[in-house]
């Protein structure tokens, strides 16, 4: 069975990862705070109370398309609009209305539009407003964190010691705040929940059911950096202490239909080499650990609870 120091630093990685896509592969770089002007003062914008993380997109739909109650039939009826005489077939116009015979059909059938199936979407991008509890939080300075910037690597220095940390008020908004994707926010949300798994111990398991929305929450999002993120701390919350695998069966309803849509999320890149298993940025190989590590320390019922949900998973341990 791994261990926690099997997994790597999360929050360190950050920002060597954001460099390799900015500096060399020429990605897109992370879009700053709303205000933009680099203050320690800087408030994020108010947003609609209607915008929810992971959300489906709403369907418009036109009420004249509806069906209406019909009184006289005591049904629902479509609406049709009414005919129109100028389009009545006449005497002597039949051959305008029969079908094309020969060559002539088959050219025609080739020069109409073919319908396009739709898009499902469901590896689509969803909504992913910066609206975080540990966002606002931070902003109101309520939080006891602060950023220490050293040579290797940038940490948390906490103004209260992590014993004393009431566990069941800022490990869930530490985990709310894994699906930032601006900084400092993302970097003190992530090192953050690592801080805490570390020195938690048994006080841990007791916060386990308020840790389920904020998880499901980022994985809803799916971006495929917030994904690989929750994914790897999920590893770290499974390891941090005992007893949290068996206690994680009752919820894998909540948390493993995204991981069955993304078991097979991977490059079929040939006799190629994927450097993204190494960087923890192969997300088909980080849902394949997290299954295992699951039902690892998951207990007897983990495996048949998982094959519920993931049907074609394949148990490690048989």
């Amino acid at each position: 069975m791994p261990s926690v120091s099997d997994i790597p630093d999360v929050a360190a990685a950050l920002f060597t990862s954001q460099h390799r896509a900015v500096k060399l592969a020429g990605k897109r770089a992370l879009s700053k705070a709303p205000l933009g002007i680099g203050s320690c003062f800087d408030m994020s914008e108010a947003l609609k109370s209607t915008q929810r993380a992971g959300a489906h997109p709403r369907t418009c739909i036109d009420p004249a398309s509806l069906p209406r109650w019909s009184r006289a039939t005591c049904t629902y009826m479509l609406r049709t609009a009414r005919p129109d005489p100028a389009h009545y077939v006449r005497k002597g116009g039949g051959s305008l209305v029969q079908p094309l015979a020969g060559p002539a059909a088959g050219a025609a059938r080739a020069a109409a539009p073919r319908p396009a199936p739709p898009r499902a979407g469901a590896y689509r991008r969803r909504a992913n407003p910066p609206n975080t509890a540990f966002r606002r939080f931070y902003e109101r300075g309520d939080l006891p964190i602060a950023m220490e910037h050293r040579g290797m690597k940038n940490v948390i220095r906490w103004k209260v010691d992590l014993a004393k940390l009431d566990y069941h008020h800022y490990l869930p908004m530490f985990f709310d705040g894994i699906r930032e994707t601006q900084e400092p926010y993302r970097f003190l949300a992530v090192q953050g929940v690592e801080d805490m798994l570390k020195a938690g111990g048994a006080k841990v398991l007791p916060v386990l059911p308020q840790l389920i929305i904020p998880i499901k929450t980022a994985l809803n999002t799916r971006e495929h950096s917030v994904m690989c993120i929750a994914l790897q701390l999920l590893q770290k919350l499974v390891l941090s202490t005992e007893q949290i695998g068996e206690a994680l069966v009752p919820y894998y309803r909540q948390l493993l239909p995204i991981l069955n849509l993304y078991k097979a999320h991977n490059k079929n890149l040939g006799d190629a080499i994927d450097y993204g298993q190494r960087k923890a940025t192969c997300l088909g190989e980080l849902v394949a650990a997290a299954l295992a590590l699951l039902e690892r320390t998951g207990g007897p019922d983990a495996f048949i609870n998982i094959k519920y949900m993931v049907p074609t998973y394949e148990s490690v341990l048989r």
